[in-house]
């Protein structure tokens, strides 16, 4: 499965961007997804996972209330909505993917196999 993030780029603080992510060869619908990211120097963290039918999500609580993660499975297409944002959210976000994640391992990075090329989210003070 090929994952393709889109939305990146620099944003002031406060201010909202949306990231989208994609697969060209592969129905979405099937896989439950995750959201990830890198900050410079640090480890790859976990920020929101959705089930299947967008019925289910988590978030990490560095996140939670200002980021919402959605799908839409007629257009492929896994959303993650930033409002609020800080410079503490500049990283490279990652889309992730697997069909069967373990409910209490959401969080998990080794519980998906597909992942995007990710896509750069700078946030200025």
């Amino acid at each position: 499965v090929q994952l393709v993030e889109s939305g990146g780029g620099l944003v002031e603080a406060g201010g909202s961007l949306r990231l989208s992510c994609t697969a060209s060869e592969h129905t979405l619908s099937s896989y439950a997804m995750g959201w990830f990211r890198r900050a410079p120097g640090k480890e790859r963290e976990f920020v929101a996972y959705i089930n299947f039918s967008g019925s289910t999500t988590y978030y990490a609580d560095s996140v939670k209330g200002r980021f919402t993660i959605s799908r839409d499975n007629a257009k492929n297409t896994v959303y993650l909505q930033a409002n609020n944002v800080t410079p503490e959210d500049t990283a490279v976000y990652y889309c992730a993917a697997n069909t069967f994640v373990t409910a209490r391992y959401y969080d998990t990075p080794a519980q998906y196999s597909y992942w995007g090329q990710g896509t750069q989210v700078t946030v200025s003070s």
